[in-house]
């Protein structure tokens, strides 16, 4: 309920920005002029369910009689979303192995998602001779953990927002549907660096205790609510309007190591007029300390706050896997806009940073 009194107040500042924003962010008291947010750039881990089981793809089934593809027979491919079996919905992918067994091999309804739209096919169980238990043949996952970077918290309600991307599947591409994601501290202990066509990556150990949660993953970021706001936070810095970016200098704020959070310079090099939603803008790193310690920008660096003119502007998204130095920027506007919003494509020369 909480949440929703907080969308509904932010419909008030959505006049001033010409913006239609679902996140609930309550930084600026109604009336006033700017929106204030602290910047992020700490790292944090994500310990991230499923809402349902996602296929990762079809297998065959040894019965008695044969190869058998009971899923696939049915219709059912990599990517899509089960979110029921047998008219019931599931708590873990284990749960709905339990409940295609426990049909005795009579057929059991399999509903699920696939772009967006829900399906609904009749899987007739397979026995298999190994182990005697039913299956339909298919390969789930219902649950993934990594690191991002915070881009921004909101002084006043601890809400926040990171990646300035979706966590998508790795193996199908699919957004994934968050039913819980607990958010924990993590100690970044190296750096893989990045070099052309190998991304690199923050390595890191994750805490025990949860420091927050997520309540949406969607194509612009994740966002949640941290159960207070760290040490080691900025002071309140206003937002930037579109129009208020520009080519040039600016800085990014992330976390290498366990000496916390770095200011690092970059170069805004080429902003994009008719762009995607986490496409806004290319960026060149140009601090030789950074291109020393990471290469350029590695995976765990996305949502790297970007800094320039003492505004927050956005957040870094991807790095060219063909030049490490480089990457994409999210316009901050854009992870406040539409945050419920799903689907979007990269290109293949793109990775998530």
């Amino acid at each position: 309920m909480e949440k929703f009194k907080n969308k509904n107040r932010l419909l008030a500042l959505a006049a001033a920005f010409l913006l239609v924003i679902s996140l609930p962010i309550t930084a600026a008291a109604e009336g006033s002029e700017e929106i204030e947010l602290i910047p992020g750039g700490m790292a944090f881990g994500i310990k991230f369910h499923v809402k349902g089981a996602i296929v990762l793809g079809t297998t065959g089934v040894e019965t008695e009689t044969g190869m058998a593809s009971p899923a696939k027979d049915a219709g059912l491919m990599a990517g899509d979303v089960i979110i029921r079996a047998g008219g019931s919905e599931f708590d873990s992918a284990e749960a709905l192995t339990d409940m295609i067994s426990g049909s005795g091999g009579n057929p059991i309804s399999i509903a699920f998602v696939r772009g967006g739209e829900e399906h609904t096919v009749n899987c007739t169980p397979a026995r298999d001779i190994a182990n005697g238990c039913y299956r339909i043949g298919v390969m789930v996952r219902d649950s993934t953990a990594g690191i991002g970077t915070v881009t921004f918290i909101d002084p006043q309600t601890n809400d926040f927002g990171g990646l300035g991307h979706g966590i998508y599947e790795s193996d199908t591409g699919v957004l994934l549907p968050l039913k819980r994601a607990d958010v924990v501290d993590v100690t970044i202990e190296s750096v893989e660096k990045s070099v052309r066509n190998d991304p690199g990556e923050l390595k890191g150990i994750f805490g025990r205790a949860s420091i927050g949660y997520l309540w949406d993953n969607c194509e612009t970021g994740v966002f949640g609510r941290l159960s207070e706001i760290p040490d080691t936070s900025f002071e309140p810095m206003p937002i930037a309007k579109r129009n208020d970016i520009s080519e040039g200098a600016a800085t990014i704020l992330t976390t290498l190591s366990e000496g916390g959070i770095a200011e690092y310079d970059i170069e805004i090099i080429q902003i994009y007029a008719a762009s995607g939603s986490t496409k806004n803008f290319l960026i060149r790193v140009c601090d030789n300390e950074l291109i020393e310690k990471t290469g350029g920008i590695v995976q765990g660096m996305s949502g790297s706050p970007i800094i320039q003119n003492g505004k927050l502007v956005g957040a870094v998204t991807h790095v060219l896997i063909n030049d490490p130095i480089c990457g994409y920027g999210i316009f901050i506007e854009n992870m406040l806009d539409s945050a419920f919003d799903v689907g979007v494509e990269y290109t293949s020369t793109l990775i998530a940073a």
